[in-house]
């Protein structure tokens, strides 16, 4: 269970990490560099923290469905980016995709 739980937080940071990235790219203020490294490599650590458990192509495709979900929920959320039927009609898909994998791992 614990594996799972550095999974959901591998994929919060990756969300968090491109939120950062999209903050130096609208500042370009080198502290974001810093922080951009900082989350991305507790994104990878706890990535690899889950893999100890989960079998690796689990893992991958459920910590880039969240970190792509959360990027584009991020993206309409905070930078008034658009949200059609479907962009929230694919992000499902891939939160339902996510969810099936873990059921058969």
């Amino acid at each position: 269970m614990l594996s799972w739980i550095y999974l959901l937080l591998a994929g919060c940071m990756e969300i968090i990490g491109v939120f950062v990235m999209k903050q130096f790219v609208l500042t370009k203020r080198k502290i974001f560099l810093l922080a951009i490294m900082f989350v991305f490599m507790l994104s990878f650590g706890f990535l690899s923290l889950a893999m100890r458990e989960i079998p690796m192509g689990t893992t991958y495709a459920i910590w880039t469905g969240i970190g792509a979900c959360g990027g584009v929920l991020i993206g309409i959320l905070f930078f008034k980016e658009s949200k059609s039927f479907l962009k929230l009609f694919f992000i499902f898909l891939i939160i339902t995709s996510s969810i099936g994998l873990k059921l058969l791992s």
